[in-house]
């Protein structure tokens, strides 16, 4: 019987940003949001983070800071 690779499937991200809020920020502009458009500020937020992250390691630091975003 063949082995199975360790192939690791590809996980949801977690949600990063509370859609009421943000739903209701948009509201509040007098605009409507569409459905996939938090999908679409989840994926900003991690590459915004993950950005931050690069900087911090390339700053030879371990803390994430405002002014690496």
């Amino acid at each position: 019987m063949p082995k199975k690779k360790d192939v690791q499937m590809p996980r949801k991200k977690d949600v990063l940003v509370v859609g009421s809020k943000v739903k209701r920020y948009i509201k509040s502009k007098k605009m409507m949001c569409s459905g996939d458009l938090l999908e679409g500020l989840n994926e900003c937020m991690y590459s915004c983070i993950d950005e931050a992250i690069k900087r911090t390691k390339n700053n030879k630091r371990a803390t994430v800071r405002k002014y690496d975003v």
